[in-house]
């Protein structure tokens, strides 16, 4: 996914409301959309660098938003960290239309938000000639703990976890899926780890354990789990490899 214009950077001063950020650009403070609704843990320090996309249509309240955050870790190594929880769905699209799914290399048809269920939409659905339906439902991965059953030591370790707060609606995604495995079709969870140092993915049973437990539910049901790994820069933030799944305990 490449940004359509070039990324702005600034200094963050704090993120609030939920959708709200305050930063600094150019020794100038502004207020920028915050396309996350998570607890963005560990990510939110006053002074980390940002950047930040736009000017966006003049419809809109804020003409900025925020898209990737720089952090610190312990060890010194500087990290970006894509924060627009818009970005992995564009991203797992692209890779869907290129065949670049594992598995999935055959399903060549993509629609996205796709109703499934009475109340639910899932990120994509995928078809393909002679195949059963095959249903992806897209998660932005931002935390990175050395033990995903601790909320503690964020920016440490290098195992992805999902999520970063509790995710009622997660949680019914993934029955969602399990139903539909049930019915015959085909479902996966794509996280897409939206920053270099997360190695290996494991659900936050720290953060949210209904959501570890639904996870584990599904991967047994035969809901593919697809983590993957980003290569996040300046211009785009484009799909890398599969990461390996630490093994439940």
């Amino acid at each position: 996914m490449r940004y359509a214009k070039a990324l702005i950077e600034g200094r963050l001063v704090r993120r609030y409301m939920r959708f709200l950020a305050d930063v600094i650009v150019d020794g100038k403070p502004m207020t920028v959309h915050c396309p996350n609704s998570g607890s963005m843990g560990g990510l939110k320090d006053e002074g980390n660098l940002v950047r930040i996309s736009g000017p966006h249509g003049a419809a809109r309240k804020y003409l900025y938003t925020l898209e990737q955050i720089q952090v610190r870790r312990p060890d010194g190594r500087r990290i970006w960290v894509g924060i627009n929880t818009m970005v992995p769905n564009i991203i797992a699209r692209e890779a869907a239309e290129a065949g670049r799914l594992p598995g999935l290399e055959m399903y060549r048809q993509v629609r996205r938000e796709v109703k499934i269920g009475d109340h639910s939409r899932i990120d994509l659905r995928l078809d393909g000639e002679g195949l059963p339906p095959c249903w992806v439902e897209v998660k932005n991965v931002t935390l990175v703990l050395p033990d995903p059953a601790k909320k503690a030591n964020v920016n440490q370790g290098n195992i992805a976890a999902f999520p970063d707060a509790i995710t009622t609606r997660g949680a019914k995604h993934l029955r969602e899926l399990m139903r539909r495995v049930k019915m015959g079709e085909r479902a996966m969870m794509l996280y897409v780890i939206q920053r270099s140092d997360g190695e290996r993915f494991a659900p936050a049973v720290g953060y949210d354990p209904e959501y570890a437990k639904e996870l584990t539910r599904a991967e047994a049901a035969g809901v593919d789990v697809m983590p993957f790994s980003t290569r996040i820069t300046k211009s785009g933030i484009w799909l890398g490899k599969p990461c390996p799944r630490v093994i439940d305990k």
